[in-house]
């Protein structure tokens, strides 16, 4: 049975000024689904992202989050990046723990949550290290811990893969994919990389020319829509082990 409606638009306009960035938007995220925002840089997704997070009014449309959802608690949000200080001395605790602002949350839970979080991303016994003593990678899953420690029902995560290497970025996806699995967060991923798509997204949105494709990622992440959004030709496979390989022009990359 599928969950409850946590985020639904509906013919929804988003833009800046005079300037239209998304129009006539029809989407439907319910809990406990993989969502991934696809598409070429400046065709709106970061806008989007910012409508549903609340920073972004709609122009025209509708766009409603579940009631329960539309408080502060129970949305996560990881950015791409957002180092503290570097002239502060922060431990992984503090900056974790900076997840809470904002919340009324007792002072006796944070040790509790903060246990909690740092353990999904992979990072238990960690908490007094210097933050800047930290790999690229583990700055990131701190990233997500930092979310975590709200204990959200809906983690939205903006491009956090960008600049780590293959074994950083293994890491994180892995986490994401484990909460999602193992926990029942619903997650909304933004990404550029097709690969990391074709693996974990059970729905997908496909951005292009100020419109969103949306839908089961088996209907959505198909040759036809993928050459539309980018301009060139595509190619999907699965090996007899569920790898997937895709193709963009002369490049191939295999899950």
């Amino acid at each position: 049975m599928s969950g409850k409606v946590i985020v639904q638009a509906k013919k929804l306009e988003l833009g800046y000024g005079a300037r239209i960035v998304l129009r006539e938007v029809d989407l439907e995220i319910r809990e406990g689904e993989f969502w991934f925002f696809v598409g070429p840089n400046g065709e709106g997704k970061t806008t989007l992202l910012k409508a549903i997070l609340g920073a972004l009014p709609p122009r025209r449309g509708e766009l409603r989050l579940d009631p329960t959802f539309a408080c502060a608690e129970r949305i996560g949000f990881v950015p791409q990046r957002c180092d503290p200080n570097p002239t502060l001395p922060t431990t992984v605790r503090e900056f974790v723990l900076l997840g809470l602002v904002g919340l009324k949350v007792p002072h006796s839970e944070h040790a509790e949550r903060l246990e909690w979080a740092l353990a999904r991303v992979q990072m238990a016994g960690l908490t007094n290290k210097n933050y800047w003593a930290l790999s690229g990678g583990q700055r990131q899953r701190a990233l997500v811990a930092r979310a975590l420690v709200r204990r959200p029902g809906f983690l939205v995560v903006d491009e956090p893969t960008n600049g780590l290497d293959l074994a950083a970025e293994s890491a994180l996806l892995r986490s994401v994919a484990t909460l999602h699995r193992e926990d029942g967060l619903t997650v909304l991923f933004v990404t550029h990389d097709l690969t990391i798509v074709a693996r974990h997204a059970t729905h997908v949105a496909l951005f292009r020319e100020q419109r969103v494709k949306s839908g089961l990622g088996d209907e959505v992440l198909i040759p036809d829509e993928l050459e539309k959004t980018y301009g060139v030709p595509v190619a999907l496979a699965r090996d007899e082990q569920g790898g997937v390989g895709i193709r963009l022009t002369d490049a191939e990359v295999c899950l």
